[in-house]
């Protein structure tokens, strides 16, 4: 066995989170690149675009696919191999695993097995983009990609309406312009940028609203990686949970009739009068 293959079987056993560059691949990290050649096996969303990464700096660990697809069968076999003390290296296509990428289920698996869990830090789009940007980067709410399925979505954008932080959200190409249309109409035109190829060669930041910046698309089409980000609610559009949005339905509807509790509620949090309405009918003073 080699001195290399040795420090391998002997390394204790841990699962390292390995954030990889989102384009530009000078952005990998110097930790990185040692974590990665010194693991017993990478876990790859896909093994053929991570390859280009591992060949560019003569990685030459053994690589497995490991995405949402096969992460059923996948999970209890690395963590069957931690366990036996190798050392794996999870990575996903572009930038930091889990972040709208696979790999939740086996770092939740390794921590309920004992396992040592490390992060190897390094790129992530949402935070590039926030950095840039030029908006409030004190707090921010990560998005991800929205939901495609009706009621999940309207579920999403009711919660980002009243958020008092910058939204960061990610979208696909074909899907941009009806996404920039539909988040105006739900949540005001409020100031907007939208990000494109980060660390690429045509890297670009468009700056706007979110009516704007729809119109921009749909007059030009975009393509490549996008993150958009979003201004803050105004501060009168106040956060209210579940528990307190009850609340005060219950104690509108004490003094007023349905319609008129509902605008009252609707107003003081910033949701749409429709939804708050829908929820006076199912209210248990109503039931």
């Amino acid at each position: 066995m080699s001195s290399k293959a040795a420090a391998k079987s002997n390394a204790p056993a841990t699962l390292y989170v390995v954030a990889t560059p989102i384009g530009n691949l000078g952005d990998m990290t110097f930790r990185a690149v040692e974590c990665l050649k010194q693991a017993s096996l990478i876990a790859c969303e896909d093994t053929r675009t991570s390859q280009v990464l591992l060949a560019h700096y003569g990685i030459a660990s053994p690589t497995i696919s490991f995405h949402e697809h096969n992460r059923a069968a996948r999970v209890p076999e690395l963590i069957a191999r931690l366990k036996a003390g190798e050392s794996v290296a999870l990575i996903s296509d572009a930038g930091t695993p889990l972040v709208s990428d696979p790999g939740e289920t086996l770092v939740k698996a390794a921590w309920e097995a004992g396992i040592t869990v490390t992060p190897i830090p390094g790129a992530s789009a949402a935070i590039a983009a926030l950095s840039a940007a030029g908006m409030a980067a004190e707090g921010f709410f990560f998005a991800g990609f929205l939901p495609t399925k009706p009621a999940e979505r309207r579920a999403r954008l009711s919660l980002m309406r009243a958020l008092p932080v910058t939204v960061i959200l990610y979208e696909a190409p074909h899907r941009i312009a009806d996404t920039l249309r539909e988040l105006a109409a739900l949540l005001g035109d409020r100031p907007a940028t939208l990000a494109r190829e980060l660390t690429k060669k045509f890297e670009q930041f468009h700056h706007g609203t979110l009516h704007t910046l729809a119109q921009m698309v749909a007059a030009q089409p975009v393509k490549g990686e996008l993150v958009l980000l979003i201004a803050p609610a105004a501060s009168e559009a106040a956060l209210a949970d579940e528990a307190l949005i009850d609340q005060m339905i219950t104690d509108a509807l004490r003094r007023l009739p349905k319609s008129a509790a509902a605008a009252e509620v609707a107003r003081a949090t910033g949701l749409p009068r429709e939804e708050i309405y829908a929820r006076t009918l199912t209210h248990p003073r109503q039931a």
